[in-house]
């Protein structure tokens, strides 16, 4: 036995049966990824009856009793992601979600998109601190706590924190084109927007004392993919960030989907991960300094000039997300949906094992597609890459996809040794 921490995936029968080749929670480290919740009762395997605030509250229901399930609270929560079919809906969802946070919130964000699995009208990720972490048979650094902050220069929402700390990590919340000292959206198209959402993404880092090249992963939610070119024009005036950036041409791994609408019917959306070297309090001076980020390409999986295919730090990795695009040649695949899942999943494991590891270290796998009925095609293809314990999952239906493609998939792997240390 090691002294490395361990994947360890877990199922509860207090929260619905899986409907697809994933487990409920996987925990690593110092975070527990739980797979995207669905509004299920556990008892019956069908949706709960009513509507969105019926299968909403069913889908908190569900998250507490995972979370439960591993001796923590919803306090614990770092991060809630909620995806509704209708955006205006949004209303009824956030009055439910208050109530399972009534002390605390965690970073949000929320998207409407175009389908769901079970044509389900709502669906609810969530993010896990664990203080443990996972070390077999061994204590952790123990006594970790999280740091939740909000700044002025940033819009502030009561249905969320800006940003999360916990261990190496800060999660932020979803950025929206907000002009904080107006609450308005800012004038202007979409250009405009997304320089307000990485202002905004900016402030809040500045406001921790975080550099802005600190960020490992960026999720980018358009209303509208054919957006994207204008959304990147801005998006290179933002990355790299500092002068040692740009010396290494250092770009976060990223994923780029359009959905069905955003809240305040705004074009973009922007969400960051953000590394954290100096971890939380209370730890050890020795294990607090000295992280370092490291960013990773392999000529083996698709490269991009806006995005790193896979940035670690600490104890995760964080990939971009693959489309169906054969490495050799630039072009799609030949095939359908099929044909697309496997290539998306071996683009995965090429940059999997570019970096020493292997498919049984992913944690979480975020699952996009065009047509949400093609998941059943997609799980078979999807177990071959998985067939031991699964990861868990995230699955949404999105109006397109570059490349006009059937599917993207983006993933986070674990990483038992952490990054190397500064000299």
């Amino acid at each position: 036995m090691t002294g490395f921490n361990a994947v360890l995936p877990r199922n509860t029968e207090n929260a619905p049966k899986n409907i697809g080749p994933y487990s409920q929670t996987v925990a690593f480290s110092h975070y527990n990824n739980l797979s995207a919740q669905l509004p299920i009762d556990p008892k019956t395997g069908a949706l709960v009856a009513g509507g969105v605030k019926e299968q909403a509250e069913q889908c908190f229901k569900n998250i507490k009793a995972v979370i439960e399930s591993i001796d923590h609270v919803m306090d614990d929560v770092v991060r809630i992601t909620i995806f509704v079919k209708n955006i205006a809906d949004l209303d009824a969802v956030t009055a439910v979600y208050k109530t399972f946070f009534q002390s605390y919130v965690p970073t949000l964000t929320t998207v409407a998109v175009a389908a769901l699995p079970m044509n389900a009208l709502v669906q609810v990720d969530a993010l896990i601190s664990n203080g443990e972490g996972t070390i077999p048979n061994a204590p952790q650094a123990g006594d970790l706590v999280k740091v939740a902050k909000n700044v002025e220069t940033a819009p502030q929402s009561p249905l969320s924190t800006h940003s999360v700390a916990f261990s190496h990590y800060n999660n932020l919340s979803a950025q929206l084109p907000i002009d904080p000292k107006t609450g308005k959206l800012v004038a202007g198209g979409v250009k405009e927007q997304a320089k307000q959402c990485l202002k905004n993404v900016k402030a809040i880092l500045e406001g921790i004392d975080v550099p802005f090249d600190d960020i490992v992963k960026i999720n980018v939610f358009l209303k509208n993919l054919s957006d994207l070119d204008a959304v990147n024009e801005v998006y290179t005036t933002f990355f790299p960030d500092s002068a040692i950036a740009r010396a290494v041409a250092y770009v976060p791994a990223r994923t780029a989907v359009e959905v069905a609408g955003l809240p305040m019917d705004a074009l973009v959306q922007i969400e960051a991960v953000i590394s954290h070297g100096d971890g939380t309090p209370p730890q050890a001076v020795e294990d607090r300094h000295g992280l370092v980020i490291w960013a990773n390409n392999t000529d083996k999986a698709p490269k991009c000039a806006l995005s790193t295919q896979t940035v670690a730090f600490s104890h995760y990795n964080h990939l971009s997300a693959q489309l169906p695009v054969d490495p050799a040649t630039g072009a799609m695949v030949a095939g359908g949906v099929k044909e697309q899942a496997a290539q998306c999943l071996k683009n995965i494991k090429a940059i999997v094992e570019s970096i020493d590891h292997k498919m049984a270290d992913v944690v979480k796998v975020n699952v996009f597609v065009k047509n949400i009925e093609d998941m059943a095609a997609v799980d078979e293809i999807y177990a071959t890459f998985f067939p031991g314990n699964a990861p868990a999952r995230r699955t949404v239906g999105v109006s397109a996809l570059p490349k006009d493609a059937l599917i993207q998939i983006d993933a986070v792997v674990s990483h038992a040794e952490g990054t190397p240390r500064k000299a």
